[in-house]
């Protein structure tokens, strides 16, 4: 049927029947409403990434044995930092620093973005224009 006998023709109830799937025609499969993908099996059963396998499960005693391991190598680890010289306090401080960093950053480029679009330029032209590196 061409694009000018679809137009002529009238839709009616008789007519929708046949694009409309109804009753056991439907679970039959002959319309399906998802497209063929090349890329995966679209009609394929869900399955979860979470799943984990019965080998892979381990018994909680040994859980917590993991865990104590792993609790004495982070203990090691501390003190051999803190015998260097190293203080939780300096840390801190340090992460303090770079979030405030982080926050000017985010403000120059946004400021950046608003000369840019005002002026109707890109933020790159700014960077040469105010003397800044692309990788500040």
């Amino acid at each position: 049927m061409n694009t000018e006998q679809a137009a002529e023709t009238p839709l009616s109830a008789k007519n929708l029947s046949v694009l409309t799937p109804e009753g056991k025609d439907s679970k039959k499969g002959l319309l399906k409403r998802t497209p063929f993908s090349k890329f995966k099996k679209v009609h394929s059963s869900f399955k979860s990434p979470l799943q984990v396998s019965e080998t892979a499960k381990v018994s909680r005693a040994e859980e917590v044995a993991e865990l104590e391991r792993r609790r004495e190598q982070l203990d090691t680890e501390i003190a051999q930092l803190e015998a260097e010289g190293y203080r939780v306090e300096e840390l801190e401080r340090h992460i303090d620093m770079l979030h405030e960093y982080n926050d000017i950053k985010d403000i120059g480029q946004s400021l950046l973005g608003r000369i840019a679009a005002l002026r109707g330029t890109t933020t790159r032209d700014l960077y040469s224009h105010f003397g800044l590196e692309l990788d500040d």
